[in-house]
């Protein structure tokens, strides 16, 4: 039979046989009685010569770490031709420090069938370097069912790039209860999965089965695993409940990540617990969230300290987090240098924040390398900043390949921009689509710019009977909406005059309104004629003024008129050359000569 040696020395090697069944815990003490029982009924039987009462009572002294008196039991059970004696035979010489002896007596044992020993042999050739050996006994010990074997010679298989292989004798261990290798194996799946994106969500729920195997028998990497896959999926409370384990259990990570949860359920104080833990351990990414919290509170050296510990662990975000610190308070020479010291280092936002610290102060050559490296590395932000720095200098196909990608990556105003290139270009139907991908990402702009587009195709209403309501909107006027709605003027004017169209005086003289009260000459105006026409001129006058004031060359126009009808023939003069000045050619045209009347009609 074979027989386990000592599980607080060897367990770690593998090179003995487990037990199978669990016993419940029992008296320490009738233990002890009952142990010290079994070895006297062991050995009294053994001296009669009973070889099986050798090997066990060898193996009981062995695990009890009593090698002189392990050994002569072992060897003369061994003599007699007992496997499992020859295994821990092998294991009690290698403790010894005879591992050839070892060796040799395990060959003796694996030949003889014993899977322990075999699975000991492959390991003692791995650790030598013979890898063909290796290979050939833990193969031997994985076939005949034993859980270390399977382990170990995926492991083997590993390392030599055998995936599948690898995979197979990973799952035959995880099937068999080895914990990690249903975390191995777990993490492969999972790395897969991600690879084939949307198409490995039954690669990943596979890989949460094994997570959840390994987890449950104490594996914390796995708990903090399975906690993320929770986490990403929405269940946030079984998240925390395996991120909570796993931090427990001394894994920073997923202190770390409890400490995020936390926070987003608004336990700030909690979440800062967490976070002090995972950073005492060495986790950059919670000294990081525990340097932005005491920022926000205002503690900025406490923050800097904790920035500078994120940085000691090896996380280069945190001197990006004091460039963004010392930025923020006006100090440029040391956010300079911590944004250089993160460039350097790879990190892209860094990279872009320096090129927008030289830009700021004039260095155009020093800033372009820093945003082509972030934008190359991936930043969206610096793609779309070297766009800005292109066009600014008249080179508009190199913006605009800027601009392509940092739209590609799902950036508005990139978007925007590429969709005016397009629509200067003529090419109407790709500039909708940037414009629409744009006008979707919050653009008040895009959404003015695809309305328009939409308007200038719009076929004319169809005619209607009087009286009836027109209440049709169309896609134009919605997108004019929600620009409005988002507080662009032009948009908001547009909104108006469509509202007017409809008959809806009201609606029409609320956007009229906020777009001049927000500096709309063309509100104004038209907030005027509106007003007029219901018959509130006085009111209407002052609209027109602001309109005028600001350049707006009917509303002169409007004025002009209005006071001399009033019979004030000055102001009206005056208001007439202000629209002559002002213009367009049509409205110029038209005040010059009311100005000239009244000019005659003052000289009469």
């Amino acid at each position: 039979m074979d027989v386990m040696g000592d599980k607080a020395t060897l367990y770690g090697t593998g090179r003995f046989v487990q037990s199978s069944p669990r016993e419940e815990p029992r008296d320490e003490a009738g233990e002890a009685a009952d142990e010290a029982a079994e070895e006297l009924r062991r050995r009294l039987a053994a001296e009669a010569g009973d070889v099986e009462a050798m090997s066990v009572l060898g193996a009981m002294l062995l695990r009890r770490g009593d090698l002189d008196g392990a050994e002569p039991h072992l060897r003369a059970a061994t003599g007699a031709g007992d496997r499992a004696a020859a295994n821990n035979l092998g294991v009690l010489l290698h403790q010894r420090g005879y591992p050839d002896e070892a060796a040799g007596w395990w060959r003796i044992a694996a030949v003889a069938g014993s899977t322990a020993a075999a699975h000991a042999l492959g390991r003692h050739h791995r650790e030598r370097g013979d890898e063909p050996a290796a290979e050939y006994w833990l193969r031997q010990s994985a076939e005949q069912g034993h859980t270390l074997g399977a382990y170990a010679l995926a492991d083997l298989l590993e390392h030599r790039g055998d995936t599948a292989g690898t995979e197979r004798w990973m799952r035959a261990a995880a099937d068999r209860g080895h914990r990690e290798g249903a975390y191995r194996l777990a993490r492969a799946l999972d790395r897969r999965a991600a690879a084939e994106g949307d198409g490995g969500a039954e690669l990943l729920e596979e890989a949460e089965q094994w997570y959840r195997q390994a987890a449950a028998r104490g594996h914390r990497r796995a708990a903090l695993h399975l906690g993320a896959i929770l986490e990403k999926r929405g269940e946030l409370k079984e998240a925390g409940r395996w991120y909570l384990t796993s931090a427990k259990d001394g894994e920073a990570r997923a202190a770390c990540a409890l400490g995020f949860l936390l926070r987003d359920a608004g336990d700030t104080e909690n979440a800062a617990v967490w976070w002090l833990r995972a950073a005492q351990e060495g986790d950059g990414n919670a000294a990081n969230a525990l340097g932005a919290l005491h920022a926000e509170r205002g503690e900025t050296q406490t923050a800097e300290r904790w920035y500078r510990a994120a940085m000691d662990a090896g996380d280069i975000n945190g001197a990006y987090n004091l460039g963004l610190l010392c930025a923020d308070q006006g100090r440029t020479v040391p956010a300079e240098q911590w944004y250089r010291r993160a460039a350097y280092a790879g990190h892209r936002e860094a990279a872009n924040a320096l090129a927008i610290l030289l830009l700021r102060a004039g260095d155009r050559t020093g800033a372009e390398p820093w945003f082509s490296k972030a934008a190359e590395a991936g930043s969206v932000d610096a793609a779309f900043n070297l766009g800005i720095l292109y066009a600014g200098r008249g080179e508009e196909a190199a913006a605009l390949r800027w601009y392509e990608r940092a739209a590609a990556a799902g950036h508005t105003e990139a978007a925007l921009q590429v969709g005016m290139a397009r629509l200067r270009e003529g090419e109407e139907s790709e500039a909708e689509r940037f414009l629409r991908c744009a006008a979707g990402g919050g653009s008040a702009e895009a959404a003015y710019r695809l309305a328009a587009v939409l308007d200038a195709r719009r076929p004319p209403e169809p005619a209607h009977e009087l009286g009836e309501p027109v209440n049709r909107r169309s896609e134009c006027e919605e997108w004019y909406e929600r620009a409005a709605s988002q507080g662009h003027r032009r948009a908001q004017v547009r909104v108006g005059m469509l509202a007017a169209a409809r008959g809806d005086v009201v609606e029409a003289a609320r956007w009229y309104r906020e777009a001049a009260e927000a500096g709309s000459r063309n509100g104004a105006f038209n907030l005027g004629l509106l007003l007029a026409r219901e018959g509130s001129e006085p009111e209407a006058a002052v609209w027109w003024t602001r309109a005028a004031d600001a350049g707006h060359g009917r509303a002169a126009l409007r004025l002009a008129l209005v006071y001399a009808r009033r019979g004030e023939l000055a102001e009206g003069q005056r208001w007439a050359e202000r629209a002559a000045a002002l213009g367009p050619q049509a409205v110029a045209e038209r005040a010059t000569r009311l100005r000239d009347a009244l000019r005659e009609e003052l000289s009469a």
